[in-house]
């Protein structure tokens, strides 16, 4: 689904840190704003999560029905996109835009309905927070100590038209969550035993600024998104390239997000490349070639353009290669799993070093030595 783009339709995300922060009281106090001027809105889909508040300012909003799935014996609702599609409103209001769809349905994630939506020209409402962007995966983990499992690439939220930040200090938030406003009583004491810890509260709230921030810098003020998420120009018109040097090594999932967060950054363009001595990946084991390739569409899912090169010497493979391609940065991972591969490794990267002096050369430390939670 990597191809979708927005034609018509504008995106508008309400940016949190946290559950229970008010992104879809925002959310839909925005859409009654909305109704007042005249503009036709519905409600594509509400999770009320038993928030007397929230599910308060639905009353006088049309709600289009749910799709009933049934899965395993089991009924599910999901987001109903054809009947959305029907009434074509104007403004869609679509709650928790990283839900993964129930299967059966048509498509796997609640933001590529969203999309479809948008390529019929409705505009849309929708909320998510900030530990779920792809490229954020491992800082999240090592500042909060919580791996996150349901994840969205950064392409998708830089499509977006408008992202707000709803903020509410950690202190407010912990209050709200001890009076039962955000959970019930057993699942809220159950998370100020694990995600809702003040410390990574702090940690998360940062993030999400810092990535507002980032929304707001990243494009002029009359900047079309399509453009500002399409690569930068090539570094022959002065813009930065960044070459990943990626294998089996599940270090290279990690490399691979710092790489994008950085090219998204600079606003440069992101490549990965995988050298093998042998045809075929011969010199490679069936659980390392799984593995690469799963690399390789990690990398793909995330824009990232990928190469196989072929070549006994890596080092010069790889700087051969960047230099045909106008590359101005290298990155590699650092590995200490394996004494014996840490001290290949380094020489490794001495020769890179050596050969790609027109180059910065950078070895991403591997954030999970000596993690806390490890």
């Amino acid at each position: 689904m990597n191809g979708l783009a927005m034609k018509d339709g504008r995106l508008k995300v309400f940016l949190g840190y946290a559950a229970g922060v008010g992104k879809t009281y925002q959310m839909l106090t925005e859409a009654h704003d909305l109704r007042n001027r005249g503009v036709d809105v519905v409600i594509g889909y509400f999770e009320p999560h038993g928030r007397k508040e929230a599910i308060g300012l639905t009353e006088g909003l049309e709600v289009v029905p749910r799709r009933v799935l049934e899965y395993r014996g089991s009924r599910f609702e999901e987001m109903d996109t054809d009947a959305i599609l029907r009434r074509h409103p104007q403004v869609a209001v679509v709650d928790e835009f990283l839900h993964t769809n129930v299967p059966g349905s048509l498509r796997l994630k609640r933001w590529e309905d969203v999309h479809v939506l948008l390529n019929a020209g409705v505009e849309v409402l929708t909320t998510m927070n900030v530990q779920h962007l792809e490229s954020l995966n491992d800082q999240i983990w090592h500042s909060t100590g919580v791996r996150v499992r349901e994840t969205i690439p950064d392409w998708v939220l830089k499509q977006a038209h408008e992202v707000v930040m709803v903020d509410l200090t950690p202190q407010a938030l912990l209050n709200r969550l001890a009076r039962g406003v955000v959970y019930p009583p057993e699942r809220a004491r159950a998370a100020l035993e694990n995600f809702f810890k003040e410390s990574t509260l702090v940690a998360l709230r940062e993030l999400a600024m810092r990535q507002a921030a980032y929304a707001i810098e990243s494009r002029l003020p009359d900047e079309d998104p399509l453009a500002a998420a399409s690569p930068a120009p090539s570094s022959a018109d002065g813009g930065e390239r960044l070459l990943l040097v990626i294998g089996p090594d599940p270090s290279s999932a990690a490399l691979i997000r710092r790489g994008r967060r950085v090219a998204d950054y600079l606003r440069g363009e992101c490549l990965a490349a995988y050298v093998s001595k042998k045809p075929d990946f011969r010199d490679l084991t069936s659980a390392e070639r799984e593995s690469l390739e799963r690399h390789l569409n990690f990398a793909r899912a995330l824009r990232i353009e990928t190469r196989i090169l072929q070549g006994t010497d890596v080092a010069e493979t790889l700087v051969s290669f960047a230099r045909l391609n106008g590359v101005t940065q290298i990155f590699v991972a650092r590995d200490k799993s394996n004494p014996l591969r840490f001290w290949f490794a380094s020489a490794f990267v001495q020769r890179l070093v050596s050969l790609a002096r027109d180059m910065q050369v950078t070895v991403a430390a591997d954030r999970s030595i000596g993690h806390p939670g490890t």
